[in-house]
């Protein structure tokens, strides 16, 4: 997927080094070397790896009784990767990866419960692939029929259309500090330490 392969070289240009906090039980191919002692976390170098093999999604097709769409499949079968930050016109973006085959489950579980939910409320079937901000229930998903990236809530009709495909909503996403992330707030200095900064 081009225009994702061009966001996450865009981000690396930039952090040339991700950080998240480490978790023995929660391993992931994207690690890299040893986990590194700080004051009040331990964390753990990372870096998106291109997946030599992509989920063929059959299992979540099976359960759907449709086919999943295929902009969504080379999404999320591109990386394995933690969750990456973004900008972009309507604001701010956190894309969704998959970190270990263990996430790709769980992946699925959360799948089938959103479909349900979309059923109860009459929606067109979507799958979702990034959130909004930290302290919003919002999220993006694609339309599976059309292909179109739309923007939800949770158990609701999609409430619009933010691009006509993934692929062109990706192209104008700009690298975010990867540190805005809640999650990864314990580790903003060794992201500010280890960002390129920008020539003057």
């Amino acid at each position: 997927m081009v225009s994702l392969d061009r966001f996450i070289e865009g981000t690396l240009e930039r952090y040339p080094k991700l950080w998240n906090e480490y978790d023995s039980s929660w391993r992931s191919p994207c690690e890299i070397g040893e986990p590194v002692e700080l004051e009040d976390v331990t964390a753990i170098e990372w870096r998106p790896q291109s997946r030599l093999e992509a989920d063929d999604f059959s299992g979540l097709e099976n359960a759907f009784e449709t086919e999943i769409h295929q902009s969504i499949k080379d999404y999320y079968g591109s990386y394995w990767s933690g969750g990456l930050e973004a900008t972009c016109k309507e604001g701010h973006v956190s894309l969704m990866f998959l970190w270990n085959d263990e996430d790709r489950d769980r992946l699925v579980d959360n799948l089938i419960g959103h479909a349900l939910a979309q059923k109860r409320s009459r929606s067109p079937l979507s799958i979702f692939f990034a959130c909004t901000d930290a302290a919003s229930a919002y999220f993006l998903s694609v339309n599976n029929s059309t292909g179109e990236v739309q923007l939800e809530l949770p158990g609701r009709k999609p409430i619009r259309t933010v691009e006509s495909s993934l692929s062109k909503f990706l192209e104008r996403l700009i690298p975010a500090p990867p540190y805005v992330h809640p999650d990864r707030v314990r580790l903003t200095k060794l992201f500010l330490d280890s960002a390129i900064k920008p020539s003057l």
